[in-house]
């Protein structure tokens, strides 16, 4: 049984730019119809659709996601409680003209709410490669250890994998693995250990997810992991934990705070002092609270305007 809903914003959002922004990796264009996407959170098949530019259908398969009923999770889950203009500090607008210009339009774009585990497993696939080479190692991790899912839209069969859980990834060979990350056996080895910490409790990312963590002390904690290094811990707080302030940088990030905000320290290497001197640097033309939020918005902005990248 399928569940159908209208969301109505009270503001644009863009869905599939969103979706498709570089922050989560488990969404699909559907084959039969490439105006709906689709994923598996909390176990419930869900699929949406863009109807205008503040309506939205979503089609569910259970009429609760996490304990919250459609309409609820849809609207945390967008986060549609942020006011995205909040996350600039007040002289943004006139101070960097040029930038405003353009970034502007992109505010339709929201940061998701998302699972932490899977956030967790999937940032640590992303280390050094592309969207489109992350998204495949994720949809194969999925489609090896998930849990299959035929559902039939419009009379068309949809076949989904939910991702597998910490006890399933925990149990797995690294080296069988390894064959889901691109042959890098060091990734699958650091996969597999995340999950077993997550099983044994030592990654608790519930404990985690507590807003009165101070970000240095959870970025910290996150990095006594291996594959977990500033960037990627930085994605998980922002993507997976609702930390909103957390400022993930990479090569991107790096490369538009140096032209759009005139940073001679982004033209040095990234060196983990640099990488936070770059953080501190953000956080002055950025708020504080909500850096991560602009930070993830000037990302796409740069990827699309600047570099003219499709692939995402």
């Amino acid at each position: 049984m399928f569940y159908n809903n209208l969301i109505v914003f009270n503001e644009k959002i863009d869905i599939k730019e969103t979706l498709f922004s570089g922050q989560y990796f488990l969404w699909t264009i559907l084959d039969t119809d490439s105006s709906y996407y689709a994923s598996i959170i909390g176990g419930v098949v869900i699929i949406i659709r863009q109807l205008s530019d503040i309506y939205v259908e979503v089609i569910t398969s259970d009429c609760f996601i996490n304990g919250r009923v459609i309409n609820d999770f849809i609207y945390k889950y967008f986060s549609v409680d942020v006011d995205i203009k909040e996350s600039l500090n007040d002289y943004f607008e006139y101070r960097y003209v040029g930038v405003w210009s353009i970034l502007h339009r992109y505010f339709s774009l929201r940061v998701l709410r998302q699972e932490p585990y899977e956030t967790l497993i999937t940032f640590m696939c992303a280390q050094g490669i592309g969207m489109h080479l992350i998204r495949k190692q994720v949809s194969m991790i999925s489609q090896t250890y998930g849990e299959k899912k035929s559902i039939t839209l419009s009379g068309k069969e949809i076949i989904l994998h939910t991702f597998p859980t910490p006890e399933r990834l925990s149990s797995v060979d690294p080296l069988v693995l390894s064959t889901c990350t691109n042959n890098n056996r060091i990734r699958a080895t650091n996969i597999v250990l995340a999950a077993q910490a997550v099983v044994n409790g030592e990654i608790d990312l519930k404990a985690l997810a507590n807003p009165a963590i101070p970000l240095t002390e959870l970025r910290n904690t996150l990095c006594q992991n291996r594959g977990i290094g500033y960037k990627i811990a930085d994605c998980i707080a922002l993507f997976g934990l609702g930390r909103f302030d957390a400022f993930p940088i990479d090569t991107h990030v790096k490369q538009y705070l140096a032209t759009w905000f005139n940073s001679t320290t982004a033209l040095r290497p990234l060196t983990p002092a640099r990488y936070l001197l770059l953080d501190a640097e953000a956080r002055t033309f950025l708020n504080p609270e909500l850096a991560g939020y602009a930070g993830h918005i000037l990302f796409h902005c740069w990827r699309k305007e600047v570099k003219k990248l499709r692939s995402f």
